[in-house]
């Protein structure tokens, strides 16, 4: 299999910068006229993956909203990654696991060992044990030609306090994480398999991606108060690599497909405008 950074430059270069959420909490079900249960959970989806999956490059499933179906809510989660991944779309499970050794062990095999059935192109994890703590989550995302995104900047207010903590070299920890990830992906083309996560919405902080090499995923967009606008500021002469990530601002458009269409159209048009000819 190609490496998931080879899959991601190849399909933003042909859908377009954008990544899509699947966020189905209770308030968006109701809003869509659906049981906030497994039948509507199991509607919800399939009108996404009908709408979106043969035209947006990345869908990021936010796996915390099938998990609170218990099992019936997991087989959900398996059945849409199928159907997102054999209309072409690249998935994307947001689920911020790490912890240590083995343990972080079988979550890389629960998501990105092919022979797995939550098998999914990347994940979203935590670094806050150590970005090396994930090495068994690179290693085997390595081996089966996946993706890693690691938190670095988020976009919400508690984060700075860990984040822009400094350390003993006087780098902030977001930096530390930056840093270890650029290592990662040194040298490799068109774009490193090892992604990081900043938020739309944090400014100029002042931490320095030039050397990261692999995708920036960008949160925080639409309904979370972030404007395409905003990604010159936070990403300045990065915004080739930068994925732009909607979820409430495509999602509130539904039920209808052809309104959720023209939702993901809308907000890559406005992403295409600020990333220019870099993104086509």
């Amino acid at each position: 299999m190609e490496s998931f950074g080879t899959r991601l430059h190849a399909a933003m270069g042909e859908r377009g910068p954008l990544c899509v959420g699947i966020d189905p909490h209770a308030a968006l079900l109701r809003r869509w006229g659906l049981p906030d249960d497994v039948a509507g959970l199991a509607r919800f989806c399939a009108t996404v993956v009908e709408a979106i999956a043969d035209r947006v490059a990345v869908v990021k499933p936010q796996s915390a909203f099938f998990e609170r179906f218990g099992s019936e809510g997991i087989a959900i989660l398996e059945s849409t990654i199928r159907q997102l991944r054999s209309a072409g779309a690249l998935v994307l499970l947001d689920v911020k696991r790490g912890d240590i050794g083995s343990t972080v062990a079988a979550y890389a095999s629960a998501y990105l060992d092919p022979s797995s059935s939550l098998c999914v192109d990347a994940v979203t994890a935590s670094p806050y044990l150590g970005v090396r703590s994930l090495a068994p989550m690179f290693t085997t995302a390595a081996e089966h030609g996946a993706g890693v995104f690691v938190l670095a900047l988020t976009s919400n207010p508690e984060g700075a306090e860990v984040q822009h903590a400094r350390s003993a070299d006087g780098r902030t920890v977001a930096q530390l994480v930056i840093d270890e990830i650029s290592q990662l992906n040194a040298g490799v083309e068109p774009l490193g398999n090892f992604g990081l996560v900043v938020g739309a919405t944090i400014g100029d902080t002042g931490h320095d991606l030039s050397r990261v090499n692999g995708p920036l995923l960008a949160p925080g967009l639409g309904a979370q108060g972030g404007s395409a606008e905003d990604l010159r500021t936070v990403f300045g002469d990065r915004l080739a690599t930068v994925l732009p990530a909607y979820s409430r601002e495509v999602l509130a458009a539904g039920p209808e497909p052809a309104a959720l269409r023209a939702a993901a159209d809308r907000v890559l048009a406005e992403c295409r405008a600020v990333l220019g000819r870099l993104a086509e």
